[in-house]
């Protein structure tokens, strides 16, 4: 056993046991986090938070533990576990010693390098927050460590002086970043250590001017093969004028493209040029559904091959160790893929393994899909760290939807102004001209919008047709009418599409859906709304059940989109025979009924659309429903923050109403064995996120019980039961859950 103090300790394939030298980890540690922090200015924070870390470890308790009681556990390090010995708390005593209240911008950092960012007041961490382990009682914690145990060199560092990005209202992203080099350098460090094969693996990404000529070449080849037909035309002058802007100085930028008229490939096409010539560091594709991110992922990976991540499926395992820290993404490809919870949640986060990859959206092009998907209740706190990001962070972001939500600030009456997204440029020349020369649709819109239709009338309707594409706001209503669709012999081929369908099973579907359409074969599909964002299906006729106008419009866009019919394609607006559930999706479609009353011209214009989200805005009971700005700033001018109780208030989707669950569907039996077997891996837990569904609580307790799932990982569950996934239908749940759990 050797008297140099250690940070961790890893068995070689021979099983003996090599040490990693704590004071070399410390310097490595600090000098990852400088470099990561050098693109926002702030390298002296990170690296002297880097260096101070893990100063806890110094102590001879730890020592002890990690070189005699645990027996060389490899694990040792991983604090929060029974008997491990608190190394975290000692380095954040340290920097309020060493600097007064300039140290807690130090003590956030290092006492939340494990268990993540805590509160400064003991709201959701309890007995965990910062003011708590800065006290008195907790000062034998660094008061242990005899003063000749650490070198001087360490011990004694200038304070920083660089000055915090955004002032008090931007501290807690400034922070977040921050903690974010410190965390993606300490994990980087440990992982050399621990799987050097693993580190190693994770280089090797093109750089963005080879990605602009991949792309180039792609759209050359496109256009080379693509009908002369008036569509193309419009997509091709929409791609020019992309290209065109991407010259423009970086900020906040609109992209108001009709549905089908490629933005997909054109956004791509402006965020790359324009990462190019202003020297951003990556393309981050934000979407609103983990339902789609398929689809956008595979047009993407056809282009660019390996150098995307997608990253979606709230896999986290719920306690740390050794795997679990390596595993999670980091966002150091080029080009990644991900969702609106992901990425704004992360935004938010106190977790080390959500706040990772943050400083890695600094200096990037940031493309928000379906833009208009942002849920008002937190609209509010969404605007201000956009705002902060675009300002402080060289990030530049492109809304791009055909439905523009009203982001602009406003004051709403009776109510707090809403601090909006001003000065942002449109990148098309003319939206309007373009909304006229991409019509390719008729709606028809019911003269009594309160009047509900029964499902078997609507069965009846909807196979008279050989091609129709129906979509429904209700999981629960999608399932009744496709059974009412396949009980009738014309009907038997009706396919399902839901997000209680996992990943894998929907792209399949989807090929499908395709293959048949592109043959020109009947085919009916009944599907939830995962379909009307960035799914490139196209239909003669589409039947809608009542909702948003931009819902309406999303569906339209499914319609006649390459505009090969003759004539106009047709949308159907009908009244289901249950509402929407309570919340957005129903005051949306309170909102559509009353623009739609007594005028039904122009459904799919850009005004009526701006009315809808104005409508929608000003009737949320907030935009900053669980207070976050208050409870980020009310006390940052004291660096007070409560970064754990905002973690938990600011959740797009509702987590505590669900669970996400591992299916088994195709041959991915043998994923799931490894993971129960070798733990989370990042390779591992990418393949894996295809086959997640995230299903209401409240089955998942009686599923769990009745031995149909069961944990394979610590907070990772897996199907056990054969009954459970169905191969139309996907997981098979009881009529007896909620209707506001049955959504998408």
């Amino acid at each position: 056993m050797t008297a140099t103090p250690i940070a961790h300790v890893r068995q070689n394939d021979s099983g003996n046991w090599i040490e990693h030298a704590l004071e070399e980890h410390l310097r490595e540690v600090s000098r990852r986090a400088g470099e990561a922090a050098e693109c926002f200015g702030s390298s002296d924070w990170a690296s002297l938070a880097g260096l101070w870390h893990d100063l806890g470890k110094y102590s001879q308790e730890f020592q002890h533990y990690i070189k005699t009681v645990s027996g060389y556990d490899s694990e040792a390090h991983i604090e929060g576990k029974p008997g491990r010995v608190d190394h975290s708390t000692a380095g954040a005593i340290h920097a309020v010693r060493q600097f007064g209240a300039h140290g807690q911008i130090l003590a956030y950092l290092i006492a939340g390098h494990h268990a993540g960012l805590p509160d400064w007041h003991a709201a959701e961490t309890g007995g965990k927050a910062l003011s708590i382990r800065l006290g008195a009682e907790q000062n034998h914690l660094l008061d242990r460590i005899p003063a000749q145990a650490i070198p001087q060199e360490i011990l004694t560092q200038p304070k920083p002086t660089t000055r915090l990005r955004g002032g008090a209202e931007g501290l807690h992203l400034w922070l977040r970043m921050l903690f974010s080099c410190l965390v993606d350098a300490d994990f980087l460090d440990t992982e050399a250590f621990m799987d050097g094969d693993k580190a190693a693996a994770r280089s090797g990404y093109l750089d963005i001017a080879d990605l602009v000529d991949r792309f180039d070449k792609h759209m050359a080849a496109l256009a080379a093969n693509a009908n002369n037909t008036l569509v193309n035309t419009i997509r091709a002058n929409i791609l020019r004028q992309c290209l065109k802007r991407a010259a423009l100085p970086p900020g906040l930028f609109s992209l108001t493209v009709p549905t089908g008229g490629g933005k997909t490939l054109s956004g791509m096409a402006f965020a790359l040029n324009h990462a190019l010539q202003h020297n951003k560091q990556r393309i981050i594709y934000v979407i609103p559904y983990t339902s789609i991110i398929e689809q956008i992922a595979g047009i993407f990976r056809e282009v660019f091959g390996d150098n995307i991540v997608e990253h979606h499926a709230n896999l986290d395992p719920d306690k740390e160790d050794a795997h679990s820290r390596l595993a999670t993404e980091n966002w150091d490809a080029p080009i990644v893929v991900t969702t609106n919870v992901q990425f704004f949640e992360s935004l938010f986060a106190a977790r080390t393994s959500r706040c990772r990859k943050l400083h890695n959206i600094v200096n990037s092009v940031v493309v928000l899909d379906e833009a208009q998907l942002l849920p008002p209740e937190f609209l509010q706190p969404i605007a201000d760290v956009m705002n902060q990001l675009a300002s402080h962070y060289g990030v530049t972001f492109v809304l791009s939807t055909a439905t523009q939500p009203a982001l602009g600030s406003f004051q709403p009456f009776g109510s707090k102004p809403f601090r909006g997204l001003d000065n942002v440029r449109e990148i098309m020349d003319d939206p309007d001209a373009l909304y006229q020369q991409l019509k390719r649709v008729e709606v028809s819109v019911p003269a009594d919008l309160q009047t509900p239709r029964d499902w078997q009338s609507i069965a009846d309707e909807l196979l008279q047709h050989p091609s129709v594409l129906c979509i429904v706001s209700r999981r629960d209503d999608a399932r009744e009418l496709h059974r009412l669709m396949t009980a009738s012999e014309n009907g038997k081929d009706t396919l399902h599409l839901s997000a209680l369908m996992c990943g894998e099973h929907r792209s399949r579907i989807i090929r499908y859906i395709k293959w048949r359409l592109k043959k020109n074969k009947s085919l009916r599909v009944i599907s939830t709304q995962l379909v009307e964002a960035g799914v490139d299906i196209d239909f003669p006729v589409v039947y809608r059940a009542l909702a948003g106008l931009d819902s309406i419009a999303q569906a339209a866009g499914r319609c006649n989109r390459e505009g090969k019919q003759d004539g106009l394609g047709h949308v159907v607006v009908f009244v289901p025979p249950k509402p929407a559930p309570p919340g957005l999706l129903r005051q949306a479609a309170q909102i559509s009924v009353s623009l739609l009353t007594g005028s039904t011209d122009n459904i799919l214009g850009r005004d009526l659309a701006r009315q809808f989200f104005e409508h929608l805005y000003v009737r949320a009971p907030s935009l900053d429903k669980h207070g976050i700005h208050e409870l980020l700033t009310q006390d940052a001018r004291n660096c007070q923050i409560q970064f754990r109780t905002v973690a938990e208030k600011f959740r797009l989707i509702d987590d505590s109403a669900y669970q996400t669950i591992l299916v088994r569907y195709g041959d991915n039996d043998i994923l799931l064995g490894k993971l129960e077997k070798e733990g989370p891996q990042r390779w591992l837990m990418r393949k894996l996120q295809r086959y997640s569904v995230n299903i209401p609580k409240r089955l998942f307790t009686q599923l769990e019980k009745q031995g149909d799932v069961r944990g394979i990982w610590p907070g990772i569950y897996a199907q056990v039961s054969d009954k459970l996934y169905d191969k139309s239908l996907g997981v098979m749940i009881d009529s007896n859950i909620a209707p506001e759990n049955l959504v998408g």
